[in-house]
């Protein structure tokens, strides 16, 4: 009888820390809504939009979110320049698009051709993708320069003007 208390506390626990630990990734970088007004908050930065293309079911989505993203997303050097938002590949979650049109989080995937998760993408407020996008985790140990490197880039890209001349 007291093996079987245990078992339950321990199953209402885990239940409970897994809730706990998907409402904090999900205040960290939360799903995509609305991209044209994420755009908007961008510009008031001066920054760039960060979206993160995921699936529930991929280990190294969770990887990519645990380790860099949300620690990140934590950082007011970050917060500063950038809005960070995931994307379900599989979901068909309304989502409001840059260009202002309604679709799903899938169909918002495939109008990008983005065919792997995690891939990372960086826009503009204009909602063009700037530079290439980071597909997959090949190196944990060198994600997250590969990442800053290209958050600087985009930035640059941003504040320079290259990226509105469409250069």
């Amino acid at each position: 009888m007291m093996k079987q208390r245990l078992v339950w506390i321990l199953l209402i626990v885990a239940w409970a820390l897994q809730s706990f630990v998907a409402a904090a990734m999900d205040e960290a970088v939360p799903d995509a809504r609305d991209l044209q007004h994420d755009a908007g908050l961008a510009q008031q930065k001066n920054g760039i939009v960060l979206v993160m293309f995921y699936n529930e079911f991929c280990g190294y989505c969770a990887q990519v979110l645990n380790e860099f993203l949300i620690p990140m997303s934590r950082n007011p050097d970050y917060q500063r320049k950038l809005v960070m938002r995931r994307v379900d590949n599989a979901s068909d979650a309304p989502l409001k698009g840059f260009d202002g049109r309604m679709r799903t989080h899938r169909q918002f995937t495939r109008d990008l051709r983005v065919r792997l998760v995690p891939t990372v993408m960086l826009f503009d407020t204009r909602g063009r993708p700037l530079g290439k996008p980071l597909i997959g985790i090949t190196t944990v140990d060198y994600y997250g320069f590969y990442l800053d490197e290209a958050i600087d880039q985009g930035l640059a890209m941003v504040r320079s003007g290259k990226a509105a001349n469409g250069q």
